[in-house]
């Protein structure tokens, strides 16, 4: 092996820094290059796009870059914690803050970029902090364990803003964004887009302040007191700054190199300095004067110095700004010419308010080119739009943004079209990919580097891989190559009832919002372990993490069981004075029970509590779990009835309540064939008929409603019970993430022929398993609600993330004729009589 001859100092050590290091070391055949790396912060290159993924569990490794120590690489040397202070370009030295130095042929600044504080009085008070690193939110968190329950305050609305405020939301404090512009994320989105942003972030339990300035900062002991320049005035256990970067260009300056007019080392074309000897890469680099903020731009010219170093005459191509984000768990895409700035520009606009998107599309004058587009609230169509920027329209644009309209398949997009953004991977390169046996996601990562970046490509290469006819993986995820099935029957034959260890021994990487609910439910269902208990809590959505449903506004429903929808006097009497104590909105549902609207987080326990105490327990209406047993009145009412429904269907929800699934399930019992209880209509039906009971399975309403189809008739109560168990227990085990009973019966090979068989005959041999896997459900439920009664370490989950702790739900209003909802889209009029305090 021939010597290294030279030395290139690198200073910086993100997620740029690394790519550079990756693609040198990749070219460097001859290894003529050696690498000596200085980066400021104490840990090695981590994913700073998924910064706020380091709240679920504060764990630094998993944010980790792969192989960013290069432990198996004697020409990369890693200083992590030692800056570059003093930089000599005469003797061609790098002066450590550890007192070094380093001699260099050629160096790298990647230095990236610092938040912007704006100087306002008490910006740097205590309770001030910036969203930068690990160590800032850590800084953040010990703040906000400070103070539970209280107010957060981020300053800036845009990505990083609303990030920002997500992580003072998980951290259990009650965020305030504050913005200058009149909308949030004024960057990436228009005034619709930005309108209906801002409706489903409030919804979230967000306050939103727009067309705001911050005045001062005070410290009042303990909290930071936020004056607003419309008057309002904020106590703030913690106040985040996010109101944008400058390039770290400081040392440049020192260096004497040109700086761009706004800031950033000025480069050409192939990111090199006035000094050939000297280049900028990433959010410090200003190529030709202009600094770009996104990763894929910084991996470019990553690659673009790599290929000077050894040689080359590569140059940076420009940038693709395109965007697309998951914040808050709302999606958000801006691509190409997203704010219409080209002369004679048209936009196609669908605003879709009940649903809660909107969908923008910029064409030219004559409406044959597409340039460019905004998504709010549903983003699916971003990968096939985005490679289309610049190109013809395959159909007409209104067409393309509708739900109905026409469907783009990636056979439409040229081979020269751009994928994956971030790594600038083209459909060619993929499909030469797939051709050369990258038959799934994970290997086409690797052989194209496609989907590793910000992943907003991943459901692009699903497509491309069915389109190339290479059959479609059952992997549950990207992290896990198994199927939810598979990982079921690993959980329980391993007995791993952690998520980290079953990731770490089945999985790779930290999961994602696929996977975590998914082993959450299969933890759920194959025991009686409350599923806030330790781990398990981070990996549940919203609606199970707090065992309530959020409702637009950023309240909780609250659904007490009532099975069979039997009901007492005196239970109704307390689901009346809880109602009006808390000054509730109630309705009763179509699964006979009575679902109480309006409560914020804090108001939980205390309504819970008096319904526990009433005899009253979790209807699990948030959970993918059994709901309802719906029945009508039976032999015991009705002159037609010809079995008790309403006992079956007592003892029925009795009996799964609490059952963990795949998908929520609904039954229904009617006690004769004229059907009142609708039973047909759910996942499990039964019909009571002279004989005993016939049974149906896999009806199902939503978008495609199904009847439920016979499974065994004329069967006595216990057989009845046997079989449901059975049912119930294969369904658990066999089907995929979200499937409804109708459609897992419709794709499980032999389809209903073969569940009869498995359910009634014991085809498989495995009922006893089943019947006896369900008597561990049965004997071991638990409330859920009790359960986090009975835990003060639950109970401290459950502050207030919307209005102030003494202010009522916003959205309902009483008049002479009872309580009403308020429409968020249509204002928020004058309510009337609202109570002025809930108890």
């Amino acid at each position: 092996m021939s010597r290294p001859v030279k030395t290139v100092v690198l200073v910086g050590h993100g997620m740029v820094g690394h790519r550079f290091v990756e693609a040198l070391r990749d070219r460097d055949r001859e290894n003529t290059w050696r690498i000596v790396i200085l980066g400021e912060e104490s840990a090695a290159a981590y994913d700073r796009v998924a910064l706020s993924s380091y709240v679920d569990g504060w764990d630094r490794a998993a944010l980790a870059l792969p192989g960013n120590e290069y432990p198996d690489d004697d020409l990369v040397e890693l200083r992590v914690g030692e800056r570059a202070v003093v930089v000599d370009r005469d003797a061609r030295t790098v002066t450590t803050s550890l007192g070094h130095a380093l001699g260099y042929d050629a160096l790298v600044l990647a230095t990236g970029s610092s938040p912007f504080v704006p100087p306002i009085p008490g910006h740097d008070l205590d309770r001030c902090f910036v969203y930068r690193t690990m160590d800032d939110l850590d800084a953040i968190r010990t703040a906000a364990d400070s103070a539970p329950g209280a107010a957060g305050v981020v300053v800036g609305g845009g990505l990083l803003g609303l990030e920002a405020a997500n992580a003072l939301r998980l951290l259990g404090l009650r965020p305030h964004i504050v913005e200058r512009s009149p909308r949030l994320m004024p960057l990436q989105v228009d005034e619709g887009g930005g309108a209906l942003l801002n409706r489903i972030v409030t919804g979230l339990g967000i306050t939103v302040h727009t067309e705001v300035a911050t005045d001062t900062i005070e410290d009042t002991g303990g909290a930071a007191s936020v004056q607003l320049s419309d008057g309002t005035r904020i106590d703030a256990a913690a106040v985040v700054f996010a109101a944008g970067v400058r390039p770290r260009d400081e040392l440049a300056r020192a260096m004497d190199l040109e700086i761009a007019e706004r800031g950033g080392v000025l480069t050409d074309t192939s990111c090199a300095t006035k000094d050939p000897r000297v280049f900028a890469i990433g959010e410090v680099a200003a190529v030709e004067g202009r600094c770009y903020g996104l990763v894929a731009p910084g991996n470019a010219m990553a690659e673009v110095v790599a290929d000077r170093l050894l040689g080359g005459t590569a140059e940076f191509p420009g940038a693709d700004m395109s965007t697309k984000l998951k914040l808050l768990g709302v999606d958000v895409a801006s691509f190409g010419d997203a704010h219409a700035s080209t002369p004679g520009a048209l936009e196609v606009v669908l605003n879709d308010a009940a649903k809660q998107t909107y969908a923008k599309l910029v064409v030219s004058d004559d409406v044959s080119t597409l340039l460019g587009g905004i998504l709010v609230g549903d983003a699916s169509a971003y990968g096939t739009l985005r490679p289309l920027v610049g190109r013809p329209l395959p159909a007409d644009p209104a067409a393309l943004i509708s739900p109905a309209g026409a469907q783009i398949g990636p056979g439409a997009l040229p081979d020269d079209a751009q994928i994956c953004s971030c790594n600038a991977v083209s459909k060619g390169a993929i499909c030469a990919a797939i051709a050369c046996g990258a038959h799934d996601v994970a290997s086409l990562k690797a052989a194209t580097a496609a989907g590793t970046s910000c992943g907003s490509c991943v459901p692009m290469l699903k497509r491309m891989l069915e389109a190339e006819g290479v059959a479609t993986s059952k992997a549950l995820c990207e992290h896990f190559t198994q199927s939810r099935a598979e990982l079921f029957e690993i959980v329980e034959a391993v007995g791993i009832r952690t998520f980290s260890g079953l990731i770490a021994g089945y999985g790779t990487g930290r999961g994602c919002d696929i996977c975590k609910p998914v082993v959450a439910s299969i933890l759920a269902s194959t025991s009686s372990e409350h599923i806030l208990d330790g781990e398990a809590a981070s990996l549940q959505d919203t609606n199970d993490h707090f065992l309530a449903n959020i409702q637009r506004n950023g309240t909780y429903s609250v659904v007490p069981r009532l099975p069979g929808g039997e009901v007492t006097p005196e239970k109704l009497i307390v689901i009346g004075e809880i109602a009006r104590d808390f000054g509730l909105y109630t309705k009763i549902t179509g699964g006979q029970r009575i679902d109480l609207f309006g409560a914020r987080v804090e108001q939980l326990p205390l309504i819970w509590k008096r319904l526990v105490d009433a005899g009253m327990e979790s209807g699990q209406a948030y959970g993918k779990s059994l709901r309802t047993v719906k029945s009508c009145v039976g032999s015991t009412w009705c002159r037609y009835g010809v079995q008790d429904s309403v006992a079956m269907a007592v003892d029925l929800e009795l009996r799964y309540r609490g059952l963990r699934a795949p998908h929520k399930i609904k039954m229904g019992v009617s006690g004769c064939q004229r059907e009142c209880a609708e039973a047909r209509g759910k996942d499990v039906g039964v019909i009571a008929t002279e004989k005993g009971w016939n049974l149906y399975v896999g009806g199902n309403g939503g978008a495609t409603p199904r009847h439920a189809q016979l499974l065994a008739g004329d069967l006595d109560s216990a057989t009845l019970v046997r079989y449901i168990d059975r049912y119930l227990m294969f369904y658990v085990r066999t089907a995929d993430r979200l499937q409804r009973t109708a459609v897992w019966q419709e794709s499980i090979e032999g389809g209903l022929d073969h569940i009869r068989d498995v359910v009634c005959a014991d085809s498989l041999g495995i009922c006893a398993e089943l019947e006896a896997a369900m008597a561990r459900h049965v004997a071991g439920y638990r409330d859920e609600w009790a359960g986090v009664l009975a835990d003060p370490e639950k109970l401290s989950r459950f502050v207030s993330f919307v209005n102030e702790p003494d202010q009522p739900d916003p959205t309902v209003a009483f008049d002479d004729s009872g309580p009403r909802k308020v429409p968020l889209l249509l204002g928020m009029p004058d309510i009337g009589n609202v109570p002025e305090k809930a108890s």
